[in-house]
């Protein structure tokens, strides 16, 4: 059992104070600015999605722009969640297969998928998952709607477009004929004023937008852009083949005031 890393830093981890916490990023003001409701009825029109994955105070206002899509949308069986290495522990790409413990309960991991992606370039390491919070905070938003949620977490340390390229057709391979849903976890610019967080993020996200992948490597290094999920980005792009849509982006200067901040993006990818 991979035991909550995170709770009662990057969310509360009282059970009451955590569902509070989320309905109110629903509602702030950078939030869609209304708790939904899981559709009874699954559309599947999204196959997946870039989430931010800071605090939720500062983060979770854009994120609940995702997340209000998808339970309109429906949920799917699985919800794979690639995240990137903030820890410099484990493996280059790693899988796990023990099940996640948060405050609100436990998401099992779909081991059928889990292990169909684990070959080649892909690890079976825990370590990399240990202290990771990119996938963490996700999982909570999702047991909001539904406590017996499925997930596959794979974490990447090697995020060149190489590694995205190959994990994206293993995940491609593994999930043919089942219905999943992608979330890249990532944030964007880090520590650069607001305007230059703005203007360095549109550039990238521009890309993204154009399903240009090798285009937003290329913005990466000529704007400095210092996203930390690029890699989980560009793979889930691959994957899905999808067409972007740009649901919400602020920064945690949005929130506080605060010299230096830190950019956010909800993503919406739809078939």
């Amino acid at each position: 059992m991979r035991e909550p890393a995170v709770a009662g830093e990057f969310y509360p981890s009282e059970p009451g104070e955590l569902l509070r916490a989320i309905e109110l990023s629903f509602l702030h003001p950078i939030g869609p600015g209304r708790v939904p409701v899981l559709s009874e009825r699954r559309e599947g029109r999204i196959l997946g999605g870039v989430v931010p994955h800071a605090g939720y105070i500062y983060s979770g206002p854009v994120a609940a722009h995702f997340y209000a899509e998808l339970a309109m949308d429906g949920f799917p069986e699985t919800f794979i969640i690639i995240g990137p290495n903030h820890t410099g522990m484990g493996s280059l790409v790693s899988i796990t297969m023990e099940d996640f413990r948060t405050p609100l309960g436990v998401a099992r991991v779909d081991k059928e998928i889990a292990r169909a992606i684990h070959r080649d370039i892909v690890d079976l390491d825990s370590d990399a998952h240990a202290y990771e919070h990119s996938l963490e905070v996700q999982i909570p938003f999702l047991q909001f709607f539904r406590r017996d949620v499925r997930i596959v977490p794979i974490v990447m340390m090697a995020q060149e477009y190489d590694f995205a390229l190959e994990l994206s057709k293993i995940i491609k391979d593994a999930i043919t004929g089942r219905d999943v849903v992608i979330i890249a976890s990532s944030d964007f610019s880090h520590y650069v004023p607001r305007e230059i967080a703005y203007e360095r993020d549109m550039k990238g996200i521009e890309r993204i937008l154009e399903g240009d992948v090798k285009g937003f490597y290329e913005a990466l290094r000529r704007y400095n852009i210092t996203a930390c999920g690029y890699g989980p980005i560009a793979t889930m792009l691959l994957a899905t083949g999808g067409r972007a849509r740009l649901l919400k982006y602020a920064t945690s200067g949005d929130v506080f005031r605060m010299n230096d901040v830190v950019g956010y993006a909800s993503i919406a990818v739809e078939r």
